[in-house]
C-alpha cells in the first residue's frame, strides 16, 4: 500500500505544503522587512531570527510532555490559526508605521511558542496516519513538498516583495497558516493513548532519557545539535551577504535561495533509495560532509564580482545553495524515518520537542552571533567559521557509530 491510498494522511500533506509555500515567501519577506524597510543590520536579523527560536529554548521540554497530553490535531489547529493571526499583525503594524525590532521580536516570540507547540504536534502526527513501515515514504513526501516550496516559494516571495512590498508578502502566509488549519481540522486519524498526567520534571526526564541514552539517538541529537549552531550562523550571514556584499535586489535573493530548494527536491527524491541502498546512517553522513564544500562555493562569488560580471558571481551562489540543500534533502526523511520509527508512541512528543528545543537553542546563540562576526569581521570571515564548523560536525558524524545505524524491528 502506498501513502497516497491514505486520504487523511493527503489531507494533512496537502496542509503541511501550503503553509511551507508561505513559510519560504515569509524567509524572504521577514529578512527584507529587517535589513531594506526598516535599515537593520546582520545583527538585526539574527536578533530577529534569534527571538523566533527563544520559546523552543524556554519552553521546549516541556512543550514536549505536554504535546504527548492531548490530542495532537488540536494542537496542530489551534497552533496554525494562531500564527496566521500573527503574521497578518506584523503586516498591520508594519503599514502603519509602528512596527520596530523590538515589536518584531515580540510577534516572534509569540510566532515561534506556537510555532514550537505545532512543531512537536506536527511531527509526532504522522505515524497516526501512516503504518510505520512507511514512515519513510511518508516523511520523503512531505519533505519533497516543502523542497518544492523551498524551490519556488523564495523566488515567489522576492517577486511579491518586489511587487507588494514586504509587509503585504507577509499576509501570504497568514492566509496559508490559516488554511492550513482549517484542512487539518478535516483530517480523520486514530489517535494514539494520550500520556497520563504525572510528574512534570520525571516525564521531561524519561524524554532526555530516551534521546540521550538510545545508541544512535545520542550521537545523532548530539552531532545534529553542533550543526544547527553553525547552520543558523550560515543562514543569518548568507542573507546580508547576498544583499549587501554582492549588491542582489530582492529578486536575486529569491532565485539564489530558491536553488537550495532545487537541490532538496533532487534530495529527497532519492532519499529512500540512497537509505535503502547504503544504510540509513551511511545516506546521512554522505549528506554531512557535503555541506562544507557547498558553503566554500558560495564564498568565491565576491571574487567572482571583483573580476566579473554578476551574473557569474549568482552561478556560484547558486550552485553552492543547490549543493547546501541537495544535502538537505538526502537526510531530512531518513532522520525524521529514524527518528519516529525506533521512538515509541507515548514518547514521541517528548523526543521531537526534546532535539527540537535544543537544536533550537543552538540556533538561539548561533544566529545573532554569526551576525554580530559578520558586522565585526566581515562576512567572510563569518561564512569561514561556519565552514569549519559544518566540516568538523560531517567528519564526527562519519566516524561516529550512526554510521551504522538501520531501521530494524529489533531497535525499537
Amino acid at each position: 500500500m502506498k501513502v497516497r491510498d491514505h486520504k487523511s494522511f493527503v489531507r494533512f500533506w496537502t496542509a503541511s505544503t501550503t503553509s511551507n509555500f508561505g513559510t519560504y515567501i515569509t524567509t524572504i519577506a521577514l529578512q527584507v522587512l529587517v535589513v531594506v524597510n526598516m535599515g537593520g543590520s546582520a545583527v538585526d536579523v539574527g536578533w530577529v531570527s534569534a527571538s523566533r527560536w527563544l520559546p523552543y529554548v524556554l519552553l521546549g521540554l516541556i512543550a514536549g510532555v505536554l504535546v504527548d497530553r492531548f490530542h495532537l490535531k488540536t494542537v496542530l489547529v489551534v497552533t496554525d490559526m494562531g500564527r496566521g493571526i500573527i503574521f497578518a499583525f506584523i503586516c498591520l503594524f508594519a503599514v502603519t508605521g509602528v512596527l520596530s525590532i523590538g515589536w518584531l521580536m515580540i510577534l516572534l516570540l509569540l510566532f515561534g511558542a506556537m510555532s514550537l507547540f505545532n512543531d512537536a504536534a506536527h511531527q509526532s502526527f504522522v505515524p497516526q496516519l501512516v503504518p510505520r513501515p512507511l514512515l519513510t515514504r511518508a516523511y520523503a513526501r512531505l519533505e519533497q513538498s516543502a523542497a518544492v516550496a523551498e524551490t519556488s516559494g523564495p523566488a515567489i516571495g522576492g517577486g511579491l516583495v518586489s511587487w507588494i512590498g514586504a509587509p503585504f508578502a507577509l499576509l501570504i502566509d497568514a492566509v496559508s497558516y490559516l488554511f492550513s488549519g482549517v484542512l487539518i481540522a478535516t483530517v480523520k486519524h486514530q489517535p494514539s493513548d494520550k500520556v497520563k498526567a504525572g510528574p512534570l520534571g520525571q516525564q521531561i526526564k524519561e524524554g532526555l532519557q530516551w534521546v540521550y541514552q538510545h545508541q544512535y539517538l545520542r550521537t545523532l541529537a548530539l552531532n545534529t545539535h553542533a550543526w544547527f549552531f553553525f547552520h543558523s550562523m550560515t543562514m543569518t550571514v548568507l542573507v546580508s551577504f547576498f544583499l549587501i556584499e554582492l549588491g542582489f535586489d530582492a529578486s536575486l535573493l529569491g532565485f539564489a535561495l530558491a536553488a537550495a530548494g532545487v537541490g532538496a527536491v533532487a534530495g529527497t527524491s532519492l532519499s529512500s533509495r540512497v537509505g535503502e541502498r547504503f544504510g540509513i546512517g551511511r545516506a546521512m553522513a554522505f549528506s554531512r560532509i557535503l555541506y562544507a564544500p557547498a558553503v566554500v562555493l558560495i564564498t568565491l562569488a565576491p571574487a567572482a564580482i571583483n573580476s566579473d560580471p554578476q551574473n557569474i558571481a549568482i552561478i556560484f551562489a547558486v550552485v553552492g545553495q543547490l549543493l547546501y540543500g541537495f544535502s538537505m534533502g538526502i537526510e531530512g526523511p531518513l532522520e525524521m524515518g529514524y527518528r519516529q520509527f525506533v521512538t515509541p508512541s507515548h514518547l514521541q512528543g517528548r523526543m521531537n520537542a526534546t532535539l527540537r528545543s535544543i537544536n533550537r537553542s543552538a540556533v538561539v546563540i548561533g544566529a545573532p552571533l554569526g551576525g554580530a562576526i559578520a558586522d565585526g569581521l566581515g562576512f567572510l570571515t563569518a561564512l569561514s567559521i561556519s565552514i569549519a564548523g559544518l566540516g568538523l560536525c560531517g567528519l564526527w558524524f562519519s566516524l561516529s557509530t550512526m554510521r551504522k545505524a538501520q531501521i530494524k524491528e529489533d531497535e525499537i
